[in-house]
């Protein structure tokens, strides 16, 4: 199992690095300067790269770079002069998690009982609505989900604030604009994998034993059809994480996915970078949590390790 975590841990730390070298990379190859603007001159311009080490070769700059992060300098912003970037990440990254969470509840909440109400569903009427609306959760992407909403529930009926996340009421349209998609794709694999399970001859054992339905339920059907939804929630948290740079412009959220824009409009590559590392550290880890629960689920991946 240690060895396991250990060979993930390595892959996953290279998975970062590669991460860091496409992103410098292609901020570097953006046009223009992040320091140019209307009122500096040119050989002011030449003095300010000068001193951010922006006139030195690329392949120069980005081992720089590295070795500053292993020492956990990110560098500081060259729009907020004089402000750290880790410091911007301390200050944004608070809301984002904070939605992240909640949303990461309401869909596992919500896409596993919908997932066990599809599979139990006797009519074809009622399992052709589940898998409609299922569909179009998949189908329409989270920033028209969220304006439809915005629109919708907070201006034509006015019943959620849609600016901000200054009160519990404010986390509801934006974890329902950010978690549709993923509530729909975790519905859709317990569904399939509740079936898969029910027709198990453990599962007809259990039954001819008399042990009662909500047993059979939690410990014997829940505890394997959850299998794949563990293994998807590594890719939900990049979903939730990479939506949230939409779903957070759309709502006045002032989290790493607005910074995250604005830092790209601006060209401050220093906070694209910086974002860019949190965010992909916090996916691996998510992505390394869900293989080690499925080892300890499940026995047969364990041995495998």
């Amino acid at each position: 199992m240690l060895k396991y975590v250990t060979k993930r841990l390595l892959l996953g730390l290279l998975t970062l690095f590669v991460l860091v070298a496409i992103t410098f990379t292609m901020t570097r190859l953006m046009p223009g300067s992040p320091l140019q603007s209307k009122n500096v001159s040119g050989e002011l311009l030449e003095k300010m790269e000068a001193q951010y080490g922006l006139d030195k070769p690329v392949v120069q700059q980005f081992f720089i770079y590295c070795k500053n992060m292993l020492h956990g300098d990110l560098g500081t912003s060259y729009k907020k002069i004089g402000t750290n970037v880790t410091t911007i990440i301390s200050q944004t990254m608070y809301p984002t998690l904070r939605l992240g969470l909640v949303t990461f509840i309401l869909v596992l909440v919500v896409g596993i009982s919908a997932g066990v109400m599809m599979a139990k569903a006797k009519t074809n009427f009622s399992r052709g609505a589940w898998l409609t609306g299922l569909t179009l959760g998949v189908s329409v992407p989270n920033f028209l989900v969220a304006l439809l909403l915005m629109i919708l529930f907070g201006v034509i009926l006015n019943v959620c604030p849609i600016i901000g996340l200054s009160t519990p009421k404010h986390f509801i349209l934006p974890a329902i604009a950010q978690g549709l998609y993923p509530i729909s794709a975790v519905a859709r694999l317990t569904q399939s994998s509740y079936e898969e399970v029910v027709r198990q001859d453990y599962i007809t054992m259990a039954k001819a034993k008399g042990i009662s339905k909500s047993t059979i339920l939690f410990r014997h059907i829940l505890k394997n059809a959850m299998l794949p939804v563990i293994t998807y929630m590594g890719p939900m948290v990049a979903f939730l994480l990479t939506g949230s740079v939409t779903t957070e412009k759309i709502f006045s959220i002032p989290g790493l996915g607005r910074e995250f824009t604005n830092a790209i409009m601006n060209h401050d590559y220093t906070v694209v970078m910086g974002i860019t590392i949190f965010m992909g550290a916090i996916i691996i880890v998510c992505n390394l949590l869900a293989d080690i629960i499925c080892a300890i689920v499940d026995p047969r991946t364990r041995k495998s390790m």
